[in-house]
């Protein structure tokens, strides 16, 4: 069966990182698609009806199937579109690696990631920044153990876990631009630095990772909506 670029659809936002990763996918397999903006604040009727359930992009959409959950779709592209790279490990236990990696990313890394753009006080953004440090830690080991001395978690080329981490590089260097932190430091995690830049720079990545300012003014908007959560009633 043919597929042209009119049955494949993402519905997303330009600054999602959850976004990022179904077109990173598609674009490492070379998958043709029309991205289809949602609008910031709002959701339209076609998220609606394709994600009842969390009413969240993205949404891949493939003929007329939805399909949610950020790395969900990333697994489904993988199994498609089998002519290109593969983006999870053939072996078992590296693909049960990957898929620890990814969860503690999504659950716990990126959470303490925008605490620290929430933190109210030097205290709190202190205590915030060295959970992410310690987060970070622990991803370089891993990197370590995965890369064995390639560029990528995956090896020599974009995997899984490069995809499910890497879609937050632009939200990292956002939070370092606006709250003078530098969390990816050459001395602490070397590794993840040299990821880092290969990562960013790869073709499948490069036009759909957001520029650090443009991102920097979303990013103080929702900071302020966070602040404006957590302040106590008066």
């Amino acid at each position: 069966m043919t597929i042209t670029e009119s049955d494949v659809k993402v519905l997303g936002m330009w600054p999602s990182p959850f976004v990022m990763r179904a077109r990173i996918s598609l674009n490492l397999k070379s998958v043709n698609y029309e991205f289809l903006e949602e609008t910031f604040g709002s959701k339209s009727q076609l998220l609606l009806q394709s994600n009842p359930v969390h009413k969240k992009v993205p949404v891949l959409i493939h003929g007329d199937k939805p399909i949610c959950e950020s790395l969900v779709i990333v697994e489904y592209i993988d199994e498609v579109w089998t002519s290109g790279p593969p983006i999870l490990p053939s072996n078992p236990y590296d693909r049960a690696m990957a898929r620890f990696w990814a969860a503690y990313v999504s659950e716990k890394w990126y959470p303490s990631l925008k605490g620290i753009g929430a933190a109210q006080g030097e205290e709190a953004k202190k205590a915030a920044v060295e959970q992410v440090e310690a987060g970070l830690a622990l991803l370089e080991e891993a990197y370590e153990k995965s890369s064995k001395g390639r560029d990528f978690f995956g090896g020599d080329e974009i995997g899984y876990l490069d995809i499910a981490f890497g879609c937050f590089m632009g939200w990292l260097r956002v939070i370092e631009k606006l709250n003078g932190v530098k969390l990816l430091d050459q001395a602490k995690t070397p590794g993840l630095v040299n990821w880092a830049d290969k990562f960013c720079a790869h073709a499948a990545v490069k036009d759909v990772m957001p520029e650090t300012d443009k991102l920097a003014e979303i990013a103080k908007i929702l900071a302020a909506k966070l602040r404006g959560a957590a302040a106590p009633p008066k």
